[in-house]
């Protein structure tokens, strides 16, 4: 597995998101729990979770529970955990926002209490809330940075703007950026473009969006499966190797509900694309 860095901590250049292990069609706790292992087996040290990820009414934090269970007890420094607080979810299958500091910093001690550790590796701001202002909920991060409740902060499904305003109120500890972004989903760009101007690394969620776990692609992804079938491995697989040839900060965080896409999402880490395959997959 190869290395990325988030803040300076170094990663698996490919992480887990761990979200499929929890919201709607989600496994058995027993699948689930073999999947996280499954990736950390494959040399996985960054997983990505929020407390957000549940199914039902009454079950916040599912998804920290599940990590924090399914992590080996002496893993300690070895695998970053990033949690995300700001959205959540009464149960009829919507998300609703929720940016104000005295709730961000409640969050957090809950993911404290629920991942069982003294500092989170990674806390981000899951989504910004139109109903509080930007810095405000970033001021949070900032307070929690100076308790030593986190050790890094990051923010999710920003802008530009967002991201500057961050680094601001971060007093230039923004650690990363993490927004969608896929073959099928390119618009991040100016955001992953602006991370690397700033250092700041880039996580993107739902990174094989569009290319289906049976690896049936829609008719713009032609040219991930040709290359997938040229080198006998999955197109996701190609995917994954593609989009970490598109800069040296991007850390994808692909999901699964199975050890088995959990092994094969790891090992793109480790296929590397010639020149002639990246240029044929950036003008899908």
């Amino acid at each position: 597995m190869h290395d990325r860095s988030i803040g300076g901590r170094t990663v698996s250049a490919v992480g887990l998101g761990a979200m499929p292990l929890s919201i709607e069609g989600r496994p058995d706790r027993s699948r689930a729990i073999s999947t996280i292992r499954t990736a950390l087996d494959e040399g996985v040290t960054l997983i990505d979770t929020a407390d957000a990820y549940h199914r039902d009414a009454g079950e916040v934090g599912h998804n920290e529970e599940l990590v924090a269970e399914a992590l080996p007890a002496a893993s300690g420094d070895d695998v970053l955990v990033a949690t995300k607080g700001g959205l959540l979810r009464p149960g009829d299958g919507t998300w609703t926002k929720n940016g104000r500091p005295e709730y961000l910093k409640r969050a957090c001690e809950e993911s404290l209490r629920r991942l069982g550790v003294e500092a989170i590796g990674l806390y981000q701001f899951h989504r910004p809330d139109p109903a509080v202002d930007y810095a405000d909920s970033l001021g949070a991060l900032a307070e929690l940075l100076d308790e030593g409740k986190i050790r890094m902060a990051g923010i999710s499904n920003a802008d530009p703007d967002e991201i500057r305003t961050a680094q601001d109120v971060l007093g230039g500890r923004l650690a990363a950026v993490q927004n969608q972004f896929s073959p099928g989903f390119r618009s991040s760009e100016p955001e992953l473009r602006l991370c690397d101007e700033l250092g700041v690394a880039f996580l993107p969620w739902s990174p094989l969006g569009g290319i289906k776990e049976a690896g049936e692609l829609g008719a713009h992804h032609s040219a991930f499966a040709a290359v997938a079938q040229e080198r006998g491995v999955s197109p996701q697989r190609v995917c994954l190797a593609w989009m970490l040839a598109t800069s040296p900060g991007v850390v994808p965080i692909p999901g699964s509900s199975r050890p088995e896409t959990a092994r094969d999402s790891a090992l793109g880490a480790d296929l590397k694309l010639g020149d002639e395959e990246i240029t044929r997959l950036d003008r899908v």
